[in-house]
């Protein structure tokens, strides 16, 4: 005799409506998962956390209101034993490297495949971590990287809004040495020439959002 095992029960919080009607597609084709509950921003994912406490959440990074970091800090404090499955379109390490960091289970782009969706969903629902192969590769590469202050960050910020050394140290009451001391250390540390290289290589890997 058998016993048959309950199905999954996920969740999608993305902002998207047309992309959590793909999801909810994908996975009432599947008979061991079903889609018990959508959210289109962070706050709607904490609250309907709360109601339908699913076993697998597939959460986007941006949304508006409350974004797809808070919501996974706010859901694990609460509920610890959340599995929840980043599933964004930013490929950065950055991104990847604050959402696991965050305690999320999975990495996955948007891009990826329905069969390594459903597998993802499957390997963390049994206990596991999924991060596929190109999002493991680029964490490697720089693994080993000095990471960027909160400073060198905010400074960054504003070298990618065109704010001139000057008023950056205005805008940061801080002196235009300082800043210069920064924009030279970040641009040492992700291995940039200058500062449009850097908001290049900043966005690509998620320091900043676009």
């Amino acid at each position: 005799m058998t016993t048959k095992t309950s199905p999954i029960r996920v969740m999608i919080a993305d902002d998207h409506p047309l992309f959590r009607e793909g999801i909810a597609a994908v996975l009432g084709s599947q008979a061991d998962m079903n889609l018990v509950a959508e959210a289109a921003s962070g706050e709607e994912a904490v609250a309907r956390f709360r109601e339908h406490r699913p076993d697998i959440v597939l959460m986007d990074l941006q949304m508006p209101g409350m974004g797809g970091f808070d919501a996974i800090r706010t859901l694990l404090g609460e509920f610890p034993e959340a599995r929840i499955v980043v599933l964004t379109t930013y490929r950065g390490d950055m991104q990847a490297a604050r959402a696991l960091k965050a305690g999320a289970r999975g990495y996955l782009l948007k891009s990826t495949l329905r069969k390594e969706l459903l597998h993802a969903i499957r390997q963390v629902h049994a206990g596991l971590r999924y991060i596929p192969g190109e999002v493991a590769r680029v964490l490697a590469e720089h693994l080993h990287e000095d990471a960027l202050s909160v400073r060198e960050l905010q400074v960054l910020g504003k070298v990618a809004n065109g704010f001139s050394n000057k008023h950056i140290a205005t805008h940061m009451d801080i002196s235009v040495e300082t800043v210069k001391t920064h924009v030279k250390s970040i641009l040492a540390k992700i291995n940039a020439r200058d500062r449009t290289e850097a908001v290049i290589i900043a966005l690509r890997r998620g320091f900043i959002d676009a």
